[in-house]
């Protein structure tokens, strides 16, 4: 647990600070002596993330750094997804896109972005990220984008609510139906699980891969034919509406933002989400329930949920290779070495992704040493648990879909939902 809080809060400050300062004196340095490569103002269309403000705040760093500003563009997680591709693939009036693993394959084989490293300047160091958060950025062999969040999964859970009850938090998903059930509250506020139930291949379905892949799914059987609705799918689908019985009502249909909402509020007494949501927790700014939490892996046979978002270079939205340098120096500068260290001293915990930054004293004095911990724990668990293909957007948000029709109760027989999935499966791989 992380100490008391108002000695932690007086030591990290004052350390961070020191450490921010020291990269403001780095960043200053590498502007001096860099050479100005852009020419226009740089247009990002970005997802909202905490620290994207902090990094915004130093604008005028970068236009010292560069001789250009920049505008950043916010969507949510869906509208973000469907505007990136019909201006990506058309119009290309962004020099850089927020994109994340679900879309890269789609994004890169599309040659609607460009290889990073080819304009990402060396001194920023890119093999300094997360060897994990690199192999997602990677895709045919390159990398298409710097990482701005990412991670495994987290199990997360209220020591105060397990203490009372006298329960262990759970190694299998067994014992986490016997938990669940034993702290659910709802009488007096509190529910035992969340999830998210929003459509999408990045919501509702994300959270759902785990039990497909957990209970020994595959995408495809041996002969290259899609296996979306195979016995694995159907008990997956039964297990995750089953845990929606124990879920808060507004999650039937939200996001990442109303299930870890939920919990960081003191709604919820065990969740399990992407990592980011550990510095989250434990941030007094960002969560009621600091003081009070504690974290493990994802029961078994759970996998977690490897993930990546960030920045890559717009194939259309800029035409010369100085235009695609100047959005590759955009790209190094917000993800630096330094802007990473900006975002910790924040308390902005999810936007963490450098080694570097993980193995620091100051990561340890801001987290204690528990989160750290687990988050090496869960490293062992965590997969790719999506179709790595140009096709999935468009196949996993087909799925998202019906699976919310599930959720929300607009459907109700499980296989005829999945043969559908994989008549649509069939369909779309056939042409």
């Amino acid at each position: 647990m992380v100490k008391h809080r108002e000695e932690y809060l007086v030591k990290r400050n004052t350390c961070l600070m020191l450490s921010a300062a020291s990269a403001a004196v780095i960043i200053a340095a590498q502007s001096a002596a860099a050479q100005q490569v852009c020419t226009s103002d740089l247009k990002i269309l970005a997802q909202p993330q905490t620290g994207l403000a902090t990094t915004e705040s130093f604008a005028q760093e970068f236009r010292g750094l560069s001789g250009v500003g920049f505008q950043v563009d916010y969507l949510n997680e869906n509208d973000r997804r469907a505007r990136s591709q019909a201006d990506a693939s058309i119009i290309g009036s962004y020099n850089v896109y927020y994109v994340d693993e679900a879309n890269l394959a789609q994004f890169a084989s599309s040659g609607w972005i460009t290889p990073l490293l080819d304009h990402y300047p060396a001194e920023y160091d890119f093999d300094d990220f997360d060897p994990g958060r690199r192999a997602t950025a990677t895709y045919d062999g390159q990398v298409w984008f710097a990482p701005i969040t990412g991670g495994g999964d987290l199990m997360v859970y209220r020591t105060d609510i397990f203490s009372a009850a006298g329960v262990e938090p759970p190694k299998t998903l067994e014992e986490l139906f016997a938990v669940v059930e034993a702290i659910h509250d709802p009488s007096n506020g509190i529910y035992g699980f969340a999830l998210r139930g929003q459509r999408g291949s990045g919501a509702n379905v994300w959270r759902w891969m785990p039990y497909f892949r957990g209970f020994g799914g595959e995408w495809f059987n041996v002969d290259g034919t899609p296996a979306f609705n195979s016995d694995a799918a159907v008990r997956a689908t039964e297990t995750y509406l089953r845990l929606f019985e124990y879920s808060p009502p507004g999650t039937r249909t939200g996001s990442w933002d109303e299930s870890t909402g939920a919990f960081n509020s003191g709604q919820v007494a065990l969740i399990v989400e992407s990592a980011p949501l550990g510095g989250m927790s434990l941030n007094a700014d960002a969560s009621n329930v600091s003081d009070k939490v504690a974290f493990g892996i994802p029961p078994e046979p759970l996998t977690g949920g490897g993930y990546a978002h960030g920045f890559a270079i717009g194939t259309r939205g800029n035409a010369s290779a100085a235009d695609r340098d100047c959005a590759g120096l955009w790209i190094a500068w917000a993800t630096s070495k330094e802007n990473e260290l900006r975002r910790l001293a924040a308390g902005q915990s999810g936007e963490l992704n450098r080694t570097s930054v993980f193995n620091s004293p100051e990561f340890s004095e801001a987290f204690g040493e528990a989160l750290p911990a687990a988050l090496e724990a869960t490293s062992a668990v965590t997969k790719v648990n999506f179709w790595q293909n140009e096709k999935w957007p468009d196949l996993g948000n087909r799925w998202g879909i019906i699976l919310e029709e599930l959720i929300t109760g607009q459907r109700t027989d499980i296989q005829d939902a999945l043969d559908e999935l994989e008549a649509y499966a069939i369909q779309i791989t056939a042409n």
